[in-house]
């Protein structure tokens, strides 16, 4: 396809693509998101995504797909549409698979209310390279965020991220006779390293709040990561990297 060249800052498809960036509810409402940089329009490429379109600023050289729209734009707009205090000069627009809960197994990992992108992205991540399906409930930042996707370095081409409120995913469980863990600074938490993580779905909450009332009642064990004394908890991306080892040995 012969790319197309724009200039101009008011280009609607320009608008377009700047509001996938800026706006979870547009990204969701036209099932497209955006990965920056060159690294991950490779990593799309490579494992086939459902790439719409890439923009490539003037005199960046990087493999094209076949059969999208390519658009060339000179260095001053693609600093104006990237989000990047230095834009790597590609912004590739996939579209987003379809991630609705039809049902949960025994060893995922389900992530309440993790709220930075790069910790989300960073557990994505984790969770690829593990091969642990991931569950996102209520509050978490969007899976399809560009610092999320940028985070997880290509998990996000590779893995389904499922998301669904806290009501569904507790339905999903018992329909699948799925019991729940959670991480817990409680009297009654047991050493992660005392439980089998592969029969549970395992909530891991924000570093600010941890795991919500909804889950905590539901839960038929609650585990923790033995600490020094002296340190009160973890990052909650480093806490997800213990859990996930846990769920795989």
């Amino acid at each position: 396809m012969s790319p197309e060249r724009i200039t101009s800052k008011t280009n609607p498809y320009i608008r377009h693509v700047k509001k996938l960036l800026a706006s979870r509810s547009y990204r969701y409402a036209q099932r497209q998101y955006v990965a920056d940089g060159l690294k991950l329009l490779q990593e799309a490429v490579k494992w086939q995504a459902p790439i719409r379109a890439v923009l490539v600023q003037d005199g960046v050289d990087c493999p094209l797909p076949e059969d999208c729209m390519v658009v060339r734009v000179p260095e001053s707009l693609m600093r104006d549409v990237s989000r990047m205090e230095a834009p790597q000069g590609v912004l590739t627009v996939c579209d987003m698979p379809d991630a609705g809960l039809e049902q949960i197994a025994p060893g995922c990992l389900i992530l309440d209310g993790i709220q930075d992108p790069g910790n989300l992205g960073t557990m994505l991540r984790t969770a690829d390279a593990l091969g642990v399906q991931v569950v996102l409930s209520d509050g978490c930042a969007d899976p399809y965020n560009e610092k999320t996707v940028r985070a997880a370095m290509g998990a996000t081409f590779r893995m389904t991220v499922r998301q669904a409120d806290r009501q569904t995913i507790l339905a999903a469980c018992e329909k699948n006779s799925v019991p729940l863990c959670v991480t817990a600074l409680s009297q009654q938490a047991k050493d992660i390293r005392s439980l089998d993580l592969k029969r549970y779905a395992t909530v891991i909450g924000s570093e600010g709040h941890g795991v919500c009332p909804q889950f905590l009642q539901a839960a038929q064990a609650e585990a923790i990561i033995p600490m020094s004394l002296h340190c009160e908890s973890l990052n909650a991306a480093v806490a997800a990297a213990i859990v996930m080892w846990q769920m795989t040995r």
